[in-house]
Order: structure tokens, then sequence, then C-alpha cells
């Protein structure tokens, strides 16, 4: 198994990390992937790319949806139900990432887990909020063919656990690239100690990287090699997504304070939100849940008090972990073959 650059000693920030380094430190929440890596015919067909599931908590989520916020730094995606979790504040679904072009299969198989975990959906209450998020892997994968079919989310979502997740070219990573090598699934955490109350919150992060020329990265805050040579490659419509996740009690609109931190951590890789790339965060809290039916009048939720130091200490966390998950996306890849013979090398991370 390949080390994360952490265990290299490439250590990020000062807040210290989760148990496991990996947004499943944050209780509750659960990822799964389907890998899909295999020819499609005689030719250079190939489907190198998958899905992967990320779940805020085992629950039913639309019956217990969670505080949710959405922060687009450049909109060239092509993402499904963040216009509803922003003006709602809440996500009632798994967050579901995957290849452009199989956004609509992943939204069907999403949908379909989730009607048949709530018979009332579209009948006795309303329709449901499907989230989605997409990078374009056709340079490894072929994405015209549409691999991707509505039982390989079913098949993420059903296989997602709190253990460790998987990273690099898994999931929907197989065929992602990231600074012209290969990139994918990466996951880092953050532990944020309010010392004087003697209580602790945890913020993770989970990244689908894709995006960026060599030239772009910048290795001089790294401990990197210098003989590997520079790569050529760039991702066609380069994006990412990452999805911030943490214990904190905080409100849609803090939330929304806290993952425009997630740019500062990309920014210091050496991105900067290029005019192709799709570049967009979500983020949730599984501090309370809010129920999809209730007779109140009045909803009482706890939220952090907003001058209080810890919310800055919550903005280091989102950058700490956005810079260091995306590292690991490039550390925990493999170099891959896919459409056409096309090969993208891994980086090598070493002292």
């Amino acid at each position: 198994m390949k080390k994360k650059v952490r265990e290299m000693g490439i250590v990020i920030g000062k807040l210290p990390v989760g148990a496991k380094n990996c947004i499943t430190d944050v209780a509750g929440v659960r990822v799964g992937h389907v890998t899909l890596d295999h020819k499609l015919d005689e030719g250079g067909e190939h489907a190198c790319t998958g899905v992967t599931a990320i779940l805020p908590h085992g629950g039913n989520l639309f019956q217990h949806k969670v505080t949710a916020a959405s922060y687009v730094l450049n909109g060239f995606g092509k993402t499904a139900g963040l216009v509803q979790v922003n003006e709602l504040g809440v996500i009632e679904s798994p967050i579901m990432l995957t290849n452009t072009f199989g956004v609509p299969a992943v939204t069907q198989g999403t949908l379909q887990v989730m009607l048949d975990a709530n018979a009332e959906i579209g009948d006795k209450t309303g329709t449901i909020n499907i989230v989605v998020g997409e990078c374009n892997d056709s340079h490894l994968n072929s994405i015209r063919a549409c691999p991707v079919s509505p039982e390989h989310a079913i098949e993420a979502i059903h296989c997602a656990s709190e253990e460790v997740a998987a990273e690099g070219a898994v999931g929907a990573g197989k065929g992602m690239i990231c600074f012209g090598y290969k990139g994918g699934i990466g996951s880092a955490s953050r532990v944020v100690k309010v010392e004087d109350q003697n209580v602790s919150y945890t913020v993770g992060c989970m990244v689908l990287s894709n995006f960026g020329y060599s030239s772009e990265f910048s290795a001089n805050r790294y401990v990197v090699s210098t003989t590997q040579d520079a790569s050529t490659l760039s991702p066609t419509d380069g994006s990412i997504m990452i999805v911030l996740a943490t214990d904190a009690p905080l409100s849609s609109r803090q939330l929304t304070r806290v993952i425009k931190r997630c740019g500062i951590g990309l920014g210091r890789t050496g991105s900067h939100f290029s005019h192709g790339s799709g570049d967009i965060v979500i983020g949730f809290t599984t501090a309370h849940t809010i129920q999809h039916t209730t007779d109140e009048l009045v909803e009482t939720r706890t939220q952090l008090s907003e001058g209080h130091p810890v919310m800055n200490q919550l903005f280091t966390a989102a950058a700490e972990v956005t810079e260091e998950a995306i590292l690991n996306s490039l550390s925990q890849a493999e170099t891959t073959t896919g459409r056409d013979g096309h090969v993208v090398n891994a980086y090598v991370f070493a002292k």
C-alpha cells in the first residue's frame, strides 16, 4: 500500500490530525467506491472510471437531513442538486462523485436507493434532491461510451463504510489526472480543540482531483523528487470536487464561510481556478439532523458563536485538509493505462 504524504514526512499545517486522517474521522460518515477498469472492445475503448459515495450518516438521509452548503470557486462543472442545497441549507441524499457523463446514471441509481427506502417520496410527500458532482476523465476513460450505470451507484452506496477510505485511482478517481500526473481520490482530517471548554471538533475532507499542469504544481512547498520528468498532460476541462464534513455545530451560512477556505488549500498546491475548471465545494455538518416532517412551529438548533476563536481554527482546518487531501490523491495513485493505450504516471514524492 502506498504511503500518504504525512507518512513520508510531509506535514501540512499545524493542527492535529484525526486517527484515520480521513473524512471518516467525522463520526458516522461513510465512503464507498466502485471502480471500473476494463476494455470495452478489441480496439482502444476502455472503461477507466467509477463512482464514489459519501454518506453523512448511516441512517435514512431523507428522513434525517444534515445541514449543508456548497460554494463554487469556478463554475465550469455539471453538478446535480446544488441549487436546492443552497436554497434550503440541507442535504438529504448521499453525495455522489463520478465522471461528467456519468452524472445522469449515478443520479438515477441514487434516486432508486432513496425511493426504495422511502415509499412516500413523490407520493405522500415531496420529491428528493440528489447531489452528484463530477470531473472529466476522458483522457483515460471512454467517456462517450457511458460505462457507469445506475447499478454502480447503488453498489457504491451499499458498500460504504466508516473504515479508512481507499484513495488514489479508485472509484470516481480511477481516470482522473492532477497536475499532469495520476490523481483521483484523496482525503485528510483535522481536530480543532477548544481548550477552555474541553471540547473538540473534527473536520474531514475528500477530494476528486482532476486539474492543473505539472508546471503549476507548487513543488517547492513539499519534499519532492528532483529526477522525475515533467508531465505535459493536463486534464480536459480539469476540475476538482471537494467534500468537507465536520461535527462542529454550524448553520448553513457558517458552513459556507468555512468551505470557502477550502479554496485556500487548493490554491496552495498551485491551482488558480482556471477558466475550464469546475472547482466546487460541498460541505455538511453531522452535529444535528433535521426531520423531514414535524408539527413544530419553531425549530431550535445549536450553533457556534460567530465571534469565538474556534471559527478561525475551523477556517484553518478547511484549508489544511484540502491541501493535504489533494497531495494524498497524488501520493496514493498508481500509474494507470486507459483509453487508446494512454498512460498517466504516478507522481513520486521523495526526499
